[in-house]
């Protein structure tokens, strides 16, 4: 009895997760807010889903820095997420909802009934002690998975795979969701967030329900301080730069780029540029674009 009670208490402070305001005390303070964590289990994250995650601060193997703007940040460990949810007809119950700093969603720690645990990202409405359940049989309901061909259309879905079997790709950031569309043979057609059209296998696995935290996108940095924590060096512009530093840089005061259009550090420009690789483009599947072209 006392169990249920606190699992109850514990499920309403997660509806009521929002915004938490801080008080204007210094000029940081004053544009600061962060997410109400009182609704998330206070545990230990799992440590048989634990790995150690290391800060590489935006180098490659050579020890050359191919990502600017990285290094520093607190230290984590790497959360193993279930993306592929394969455990087909297998029941299982949610433990925690926890915090999961490698990403912007929450994560859902779930024991299954063979033994097996764990960390699937946290669907908007799921709460501690529900059964969820993977497999062409599971129920429409969020936190189950299903093969897109046993999902009626019009239902909002995250975590979609792009191919069978390789686990989900799509709609996994905090508060986004895919809808389906359609379905025409071995193809359907999702709405993803981005406004983009795009048709994937109906063999593809994908996961009922919007991703929760779902008020991270109003949450305001306020200072600087708080980004170097999270790993983010800070960011020039070119054009206070020096002319061998960066194609904007020099000038007397402030100057215009002085050339046909904005460029990156190396001349490339930074506007309209195609970077994808044309061996790896899978455009004959995209509907319409997020741009509406």
């Amino acid at each position: 009895m006392e169990v249920d009670i606190l699992r109850e208490a514990a499920n309403r402070r997660v509806n009521k997760m929002s915004i938490k305001m801080y008080k204007p005390t210094t000029n940081a303070r004053r544009n600061m807010s962060v997410t109400d964590y009182s609704g998330l289990s206070k545990v230990a994250p799992e440590r048989s889903l634990l790995e150690p995650l290391k800060n590489k601060s935006g180098r490659n193997s050579y020890g050359r820095i191919t990502v600017r703007h990285r290094g520093c940040g607190n230290r984590r460990k790497y959360r193993v997420i279930d993306f592929k949810r394969d455990n087909f007809d297998v029941k299982g119950t949610v433990k925690t909802i926890e915090y999961d700093p490698n990403r912007s969603a929450h994560i859902a720690l779930v024991e299954f009934e063979d033994g097996d645990k764990r960390y699937i990202l946290a669907p908007d409405g799921l709460k501690i002690g529900y059964a969820i359940m993977a497999g062409p049989n599971a129920d429409i309901k969020p936190g189950n998975a299903l093969p897109l061909e046993n999902i009626p259309t019009g239902t909002f879905i995250h975590n979609v795979e792009l191919n069978p079997g390789r686990g989900g790709q799509l709609a996994r950031a905090a508060g986004n969701a895919a809808q389906l569309m359609a379905k025409e043979g071995a193809y359907a057609l999702l709405r993803l967030p981005s406004g983009e059209l795009r048709n994937v296998p109906v063999k593809c696995m994908a996961t009922i329900g919007q991703v929760g935290n779902t008020d991270h996108e109003n949450v305001k940095i306020g200072k600087a301080g708080r980004k170097r924590h999270m790993g983010w060096r800070p960011t020039v512009r070119g054009s206070v730069m020096n002319p061998n530093d960066h194609p904007h840089g020099g000038g007397e005061g402030k100057s215009p780029i002085g050339r046909p259009g904005p460029c990156t550090p190396w001349g490339k420009p930074a506007l309209g540029y195609k970077t994808r690789a044309k061996k790896k483009q899978s455009d004959k599947l995209i509907v319409r674009r997020r741009n509406g072209k």
